[in-house]
């Protein structure tokens, strides 16, 4: 792992040392998406089908999982993975239950009365990657708050294995989570598919899940399209920062680099530190711990742009941190909750030496679709809130309108909208006529 040193850097260095691995092209990637879109639409099942064998390199069967699936799943999933599963759907439940917020109401003058009322969304796509492993943890993220909201539909979209069908594991989870609705379709084509319905497919309202750069173009070009379906954040490769102090163990530090290092080549880990014995300790522990690791060949893509950076102290270190607005942010320091009081830019926060990350990723309760590339400046993870609606309503007496409608007139007149007026006037003049009747 390089190890820059923060005040040797100009600032062009420091912006560049924060830099997320560069993606394809966005023109190319672009370019293929419209191109799924504009096919899948035209085509539906054919183009899913045709682009099911050009991607992903299976012929596909039945597009939608039936119940022999279902069952061969729960077959195939040991006990003790399913207890597991059941674990962290009890966790992310409780938690995400605290989050469905009551409607209110009330008068904001009298005879004004204002509500806000919660819906839940009609019908969500919810898209689980598979990549080079498949992310039954994703399917319980994405499930358990939707189920919370009350979503009435809920349609889920994986990609197929190299047998053309879904991972067990990711099937199991959604029945589960009470999913019915399952699809082995995946990729760009997977998200035009729930953006704009298909024969076998039904269309969403909105588009949760991460995904690799197509999959976040295809979510943000359906979003720009009114006949598309919303989306619920930009996400792009995993990422972590630590922020270290010479107190942390660098075993611990190493480990938890991996583990989001692992996940993709374009994935990206970050140490922040005053301590350059803890640097280079780390270092030492991350070439160790990688020659033990199954998934080396991506560890060794992903830590190139990985890197060390050493701040003069901890003040700094939290500057950093809330530049960079990490996706998953550690923090291993004497008083961490000292630290967090500072923290405004993060995804999830994991405090202590024993809250490692994959924690978060399964089974504590918060959720681990979050924003990266920076997004988390102004976007916050996935919540049971972003399944539901909010809608307002206003009600007014008539004597609440005589005393607060001329506000409202001056205010239309003061913007030259008199229509804006005139509706306000005329219902001002008829409670004048009745009251003098």
């Amino acid at each position: 792992m390089r190890i820059l040193h923060w005040s040797a850097l100009s600032a062009s260095e420091r912006s560049a040392a924060l830099e997320r691995p560069a993606q394809q092209a966005r023109a190319d990637i672009d370019k293929l998406v419209r191109e799924v879109i504009s096919s899948v639409r035209a085509r539906g099942d054919a183009a899913l089908r045709e682009y099911t064998r050009r991607f992903d390199g299976v012929e596909p069967h039945a597009l939608r999982v039936g119940a022999e699936q279902f069952a061969a799943a729960r077959r195939a999933v040991g006990p003790q993975e399913q207890a597991a599963l059941a674990r962290a759907i009890e966790n992310v439940e409780r938690f995400h239950r605290t989050q469905s917020l009551e409607s209110a109401s009330l008068e904001t003058e009298p005879g004004v009365r204002c509500e806000r009322l919660y819906r839940p969304i009609g019908a969500v796509g919810l898209y689980v990657p598979a990549g080079s492993a498949p992310l039954p943890s994703a399917v319980v993220m994405l499930a358990v708050p939707a189920r919370i909201a009350g979503c009435p539909r809920r349609v889920l979209c994986t990609p197929p294995d190299r047998s053309g069908q879904a991972h067990p594991a990711v099937l199991l989870a959604a029945e589960l989570c009470g999913i019915e609705q399952v699809y082995t379709v995946g990729g760009a084509q997977a998200i035009a598919a729930l953006a704009y319905g298909t024969e076998s497919i039904p269309k969403v309202d909105k588009i949760f899940g991460p995904g690799n750069a197509w999959v976040t173009a295809a979510k943000q070009a359906a979003a720009a399209d009114p006949h598309g379906a919303a989306c619920d954040m930009p996400a792009g490769p995993s990422e972590v920062m630590v922020l270290a102090d010479d107190t942390a163990r660098p075993e611990f530090v190493a480990a938890d680099l991996l583990a989001q290092a692992e996940h993709d080549p374009s994935a990206q880990a970050i140490l922040v530190t005053p301590s350059a014995a803890l640097a280079a300790a780390v270092s030492a522990a991350l070439a160790a711990q990688t020659t033990t690791l199954s998934r080396r060949a991506i560890l060794e893509r992903s830590l190139t742009a990985s890197r060390c950076l050493l701040v003069p102290d901890l003040d700094t270190a939290i500057e950093v941190a809330n530049t960079y607005a990490a996706e998953h942010l550690i923090v291993q320091t004497r008083e961490p909750r000292a630290v967090l009081a500072h923290i405004v830019n993060a995804g999830s926060v994991f405090l202590g030496p024993w809250s490692p990350e994959p924690l978060g990723d399964y089974c504590s309760g918060t959720n681990h679709v979050l924003p990266t590339y920076g997004y988390a400046r102004a976007y916050s993870g996935l919540s049971t809130i972003d399944y539901l609606k909010r809608i307002t309503v206003q009600e007014l007496t008539a004597e609440a309108l005589r005393s607060l409608g001329p506000t409202a007139v001056t205010l239309a007149r003061l913007e030259g909208l008199d229509a804006h007026a005139a509706a306000v006037t005329r219902r001002l003049e008829r409670l004048s006529m009745e009251g003098a009747q």
